[in-house]
């Protein structure tokens, strides 16, 4: 065996010294450290040794496990270190210049904050397949909740995807747990358009599944997320709210911050915008993905992106944000810094 641990260590390093991309440390991470990997056997193993050899090899298998883990972060740093972008300040600067949109600022800032928080970026497509869509969440064909979506089906038996939670059954499905990934991006929904909904909108999917995870985690995470976001404490409320992806389920209002918790079209007079969708993953989603739900626990939440950006930019009217308008793209040009 400890021939075999030699080569795995050997070869989990040679790989992960090459990888120049994020996404590539994670195949890396799987591969090596995940449910499938020959290390993830071997420590499974353990039950069926002796007294003898459970002393010999508990230990060892362990102290590799956290050095690959550590080797696996170092390098994940050195590529993000890398990735940051530095410009030359002798390059002449251009009265016309162009400017991010504020959903790009606010997502790049939130998935900043979040990879702070330890948190790993995936993706996933925007045409999605019905089984990641629904299925594997928990809504099965004949629930009432796809009622809910608005889906756009297309000719092909795609779907556009309604939210961005099929990211959370991807990557269950390929890294395992435990797990703590985020991920942004654009979903569709057959909406009627009014000043606080679109028919195209962006969302960004959270989701942590660890040992003894609880709803003070969410609560904690959520809160330090959105401070984080507006510069200032922002006022939050759960209410009771049906997901069937989570048990319990909640949602996550904040503060009105266009007009200050009086009420406005925005907020629909209530004073509160409903910004988050989220609670305890339900033990069917975990078991889909051949997650141990006695071993493990998890909470997910799905951020919206749009209105985040709503509320940090004081814009009125949702609709907006799709127009095109480059007389409104212009006050946010510096922004992005």
């Amino acid at each position: 065996m400890q021939e075999q641990l030699k080569t795995i260590v050997s070869e989990c390093i040679k790989e992960a010294e090459k990888c120049t991309k994020e996404a590539e440390i994670l195949e890396i991470k799987a591969k090596y450290l995940g449910k499938k990997s020959e290390l993830f056997s071997l420590l499974a193993s353990l039950k069926d040794m002796s007294v003898e050899d459970k002393k010999k090899y508990g230990s060892l298998l362990n102290k590799i496990k956290q050095e690959l883990e550590q080797k696996i972060n170092d390098c994940l740093e050195k590529i993000n270190s890398k990735s940051k972008i530095s410009f030359d300040p002798t390059l002449p600067i251009y009265e016309e210049y162009g400017s991010l949109h504020p959903i790009t600022i606010v997502a790049k800032e939130t998935t900043d904050i979040l990879k702070r928080m330890g948190f790993t970026i995936v993706s996933g497509p925007e045409m999605e397949k019905e089984y990641y869509n629904f299925e594997a969440l928990n809504i099965p064909s004949t629930h009432p909740a796809r009622d809910m979506q608005d889906t756009y089906w297309l000719d092909n038996g795609l779907l556009l995807r309604t939210h961005t939670s099929p990211n959370q059954v991807r990557a269950m499905e390929k890294y395992g747990a435990p797990i703590k990934i985020c991920a942004p991006g654009r979903c569709f929904r057959n909406e009627d358009l009014d000043a606080s909904h679109e028919n195209t909108f962006f969302q960004l999917e959270g989701m942590v599944i660890d040992e003894n995870i609880s709803i003070s985690n969410l609560i904690y995470v959520m809160k330090g997320l959105l401070k984080e976001v507006f510069k200032q404490d922002v006022d939050v409320r759960l209410r009771p709210g049906f997901f069937p992806f989570v048990e319990p389920g909640f949602e996550l209002d904040c503060s009105c911050l266009i007009c200050h918790g009086k009420g406005c079209p925005t907020c629909k007079n209530s004073g509160w915008l409903e910004l988050c969708p989220c609670g305890m993953i339900h033990p069917n989603v975990l078991e889909m993905s051949n997650i141990d739900t006695k071993k493990y626990t998890g909470f997910a939440f799905g951020l919206g992106l749009t209105r985040l950006a709503m509320m940090k930019y004081k814009i009125d009217d949702i609709r907006i944000l799709n127009s095109g308008d480059l007389r409104f793209l212009k006050e946010f040009t510096g922004q992005e810094d």
